[in-house]
């Protein structure tokens, strides 16, 4: 199978629909207006109430079961399902449908009729992942790259995981488009919101968008993701960020999950963040991803309902009487390599050993959930697990007392349930675990309720209390501030932690129990689902905002999403605008303009020297070169451009032609003696930063510093400059890369304003006026350039092209994508220039 069919779908032979869906124009670098079939109004904005709720997730809330005798198959909702409990946070009428895969084969035949029950009585659409595919999807590349990746483990040996392998890769992205196919079947793109969950639809995002451009689009992440140096790692890196990226808001459990989920897209894609009325904010192709930080919570009344079962409480009518005069320390973990239960056994043996007085009078029950995936590395774990609960109990049991119970069978609800309310203690010990309820589920089990106390002869009248000790590794951390948190590798603190839980005093175990219910009660599943869907709801609204173009082939798509007014600039506009023009102004910028950013040479090509000499060449036009570079650099590099203007430093040295002398503002620069041993400061503690010392400004360079510490260490210089300099007349900015101090009142912007009032003032009214910039120091000239038309009194309003170089919000109305492009748009002017001198 060749990759490059499959991610553009071409080898999947599956069903297309016959929906008319909406499409857009995707001709490359040609600007146009999205071009929506359906019902025609790409104005008409939607709403979370109007629009169903597409729950997709590899597994649907499902349970499933086939008749032995009958051969008919019996489905239910499993109430217990994470999925079935977000409908609570959705209003009544919202109608909601899920998509994914049933954890049980159905042959061939019964598949379409049996896709129809489930969809007209359930409102589950099964995808039917054909055998072969769902084994090397699910089993191989997700259980056995991904997951253990995401869990910090790498396959450093063969003995140490499995390597990468690109079929399991290939079967991953043809489940993910069996995925897509499948809610393409039931989708109104104009009007339902799609919510992804977890690591097992990485790419189905981009397929999605891929399909239409506005879809409304959400993803949620269930598990860790890793730092940026285990991320980088994976070969399909990009693919799965860019994937996860074509979302427009992605969701996350803690902020380490966030932060390191950022900095991969910084590091690899080169994407910048920022945080924005509590919001972050990632800019993705003119697209905003929204991020958001939110721990998933706990179904309350599924829980309640439980605690007040008849079974529920005779079965702790039954634990007390078993461990009578005795505290209980509870575990429920799944039974896999990074849940810790054999260093919770160690470390509980560490506690017996230097506390001989818990000696008979603590236990510790271990509930073991089965595993979730097979293989070696499980049959180690469940083998050390069970030596090391053998060993304790051999040691300090007796036929009376026995240290450690091992659990390991199907527990019921109730029985779980029972063993919440009556331990004294919950002990979470993961190494990595994404988020991990059971201590919330502990925290409502021992709050408890009337009719429970009723029924199992507690005292009504004592305050609940409940004690947590949580690995500092576990996503449910930190919402837990009254947990003693661990690291699970430290036997001897994981001991101590255990001790303290069981001997701190009862007031102290009551408020940190109450600290804890507040929290969970109020911030359960329905508020988790509800807060998602608003903050997507509120990413969606300005897609018909926007106009739409493809870029990208593959798994390498995205969307570039740009305002209307906003556009490509190109060369036969501007020509044409040009030649029929008589008085042009033209002001461009240097670094990131004319020379590209990441040219080690920065002087200009022969070929831009001699386009701006052609330009200059026309007597039409007044051609200035408008940088933050120092007069000497610019007078060097540009010296061959006779006839061109310079200004430096931002308008701070300006000079019309190589004959003329440079002119200067007048300003108060002692202020420089402050920041310049700062500035050496901060460069000598930042490795790969720089200091430019500039006539009239100081500059702090970080572009080849690590993008996190420099990206720190300028905000951290930013924040100390403007304090110094809080009475001084100088101003600190924070650009791309760079943190600048320069005079008051020194901007392009008031540059190019004083060479158009002069030209006016010298009887030349621009009729042509065009400025080309890249960064934040240009949108100065953006704007100071379009104000300036209505205050110069011009006979008629002059051809305006304000262009930045990249597609990013702007005070221009025009881009262009590089330096390349720029110096081909000049290359056409100059051809268009008149070839006689300038008089």
């Amino acid at each position: 199978m060749a990759f490059l069919d499959l991610v553009s779908g071409q080898s999947l032979n599956i069903p297309q629909t016959s929906r008319n869906f909406s499409r857009v124009m995707t001709l490359p670098e040609i600007i146009s207006d999205c071009n929506l079939i359906g019902d025609g109004n790409s104005d008409s904005t939607s709403s979370v109430c109007h629009g169903r709720i597409i729950i997709v997730a590899n597994m649907l809330p499902l349970y499933a079961q086939r008749d032995s005798k009958t051969a008919t198959w019996h489905f239910g909702l499993d109430e217990d399902s994470l999925l079935l409990q977000m409908k609570d946070g959705f209003p009544p009428e919202t109608d909601v449908i899920f998509v994914g895969s049933l954890k049980v084969e159905i042959e061939a035949n019964e598949q379409d009729a049996i896709a129809q029950r489930l969809l007209e009585d359930f409102k589950c659409l099964p995808t039917f992942l054909p055998h072969d595919i769902q084994e090397n999807f699910y089993h191989g590349f997700c259980k056995q790259q991904l997951w253990p990746l995401f869990h910090y483990m790498l396959p450093m040996f063969l003995d140490h995981g499995d390597r990468f392998d690109r079929n399991l890769w290939l079967a991953y992205v043809s489940a993910n488009y069996i995925f897509s196919h499948k809610i393409m079947e039931i989708v109104n793109f104009e009007s339902d919101f799609i919510w992804v969950h977890d690591y097992h639809l990485f790419v189905l995002p981009t397929i999605l968008r891929k399909r239409y451009n506005r879809v409304k689009l959400g993803f949620f992440l269930h598990s860790p993701f890793p730092s940026s140096e285990i991320y980088r790692t994976l070969p399909v890196r990009d693919e799965i960020l860019r994937g996860i990226l074509n979302c427009d808001l992605i969701g996350f459990h803690t902020f380490d999950y966030a932060r390191h989920f950022l900095s991969c897209c910084s590091r690899i894609l080169g994407l910048d963040y920022e945080s924005k009325r509590g919001h972050i904010e990632l800019g993705y192709a003119g697209r905003t991803v929204y991020i958001k930080i939110l721990p998933v919570g706990i179904h309350l009344g599924r829980l309640k309902t439980v605690l007040n079962l008849p079974s529920t409480h005779n079965k702790i009518k039954e634990i007390k009487k078993q461990f009578l005069g005795r505290k209980l320390i509870l575990g429920v973990d799944d039974m896999d390599i990074f849940k810790g239960i054999s260093l919770k056994f160690l470390a509980f043996e560490q506690l017996l050993q230097q506390q001989q007085a818990l000696r008979g009078k603590l236990v510790l029950v271990q509930i073991v959930n089965p595993a979730r995936s097979s293989g070696r590395d499980v049959e180690e774990a469940k083998e050390e697990t069970y030596s090391t609960a053998r060993r304790i109990n051999e040691i300090y049991g007796s036929p009376a007392y026995e240290p450690v119970v091992l659990i390991d069978r199907p527990v019921a609800r109730y029985e779980k349930t029972a063993y919440y309310s009556m331990a004294e203690c919950c002990i979470v010990n993961a190494v990595r675990d994404g988020m991990n309820l059971v201590p919330y589920k502990y925290i409502v089990c021992r709050q408890g309720s009337s009719h429970m106390d009723e029924a199992t002869g507690i005292e009504m009248d004592s305050p609940p209390t409940s004690m947590l000790v949580v690995s500092e590794f576990v996503g449910c951390s930190p919402s837990l501030s009254g947990a003693i948190r661990v690291n699970p590798w430290d036997f001897d603190s994981v001991a101590e932690a255990m001790n303290l839980a069981i001997s701190m005093p009862d007031l102290e175990k009551q408020l940190r129990h109450e600290k804890h219910y507040r929290y969970v009660s109020s911030h359960d599943v329905a508020y988790w689902a509800r807060s998602f869907m608003q903050d997507l709801e509120r990413a969606c609204q300005d897609h018909y905002d926007k106009q739409c173009w493809e870029l990208g082939f593959g798994l390498n798509f995205r969307v570039l999403s740009l305002s209307p007014g906003f556009r490509k600039l190109h060369s036969d506009n501007v020509v044409s605008a040009y030649k029929r023009t008589s008085t042009r102004a033209i002001f461009l910028d240097y670094d990131g303009t004319l020379v590209p950013l990441s040219s080690m040479v920065r002087s200009p090509s022969s070929e831009v020297v001699t386009i701006l000499n052609a330009l200059c060449d026309d007597p039409k036009n007044t051609v200035f070169i408008v940088s933050g570079r120092g007069r000497g650099s610019l007078n060097d590099w540009l010296a061959p451009c006779e006839k061109l203007g310079l200004a430096a430093e931002h308008g701070y040295f300006i000079r019309w032609d190589k004959t003329s002398d440079w002119e200067s503002l007048s300003a108060d620069l002692e202020w420089k003696d402050i920041v310049e041993p700062i500035m050496k400061l901060y460069t000598e503690a930042t490795d790969g930063s720089y200091m430019e010392i500039k006539e009239s400004a100081l500059v702090w360079q970080h572009r080849d510093a690590d993008p996190d510490f420099g990206s720190c260490q300028s905000k951290e210089l930013l924040d100390h400059l403007e304090n110094v300099l809080a009475n001084e007349p100088a101003v600190v900015q924070r650009g791309k890369y760079i943190v600048e101090v320069k005079p008051q009142g020194v901007t392009k912007g008031l540059l190019a304003r004083k060479v158009l009032a002069l030209m006016v003032k010298n009887g030349k009214l621009p009729d042509f006026v065009m400025c080309i910039g890249d960064d934040r120091s240009d949108e100065d000239m953006f704007e100071s350039i379009l104000s300036s038309v209505s205050s110069l009194y011009l006979a008629a309003a002059p051809e305006i092209f304000p262009c930045t170089v990249g597609q990013k919000p702007s005070w221009a109305k025009y881009y262009v994508d590089d330096a390349a492009d720029v110096v081909r748009l000049l290359r056409h002017l100059a051809t268009a220039s008149s070839p006689n001198p300038r008089a």
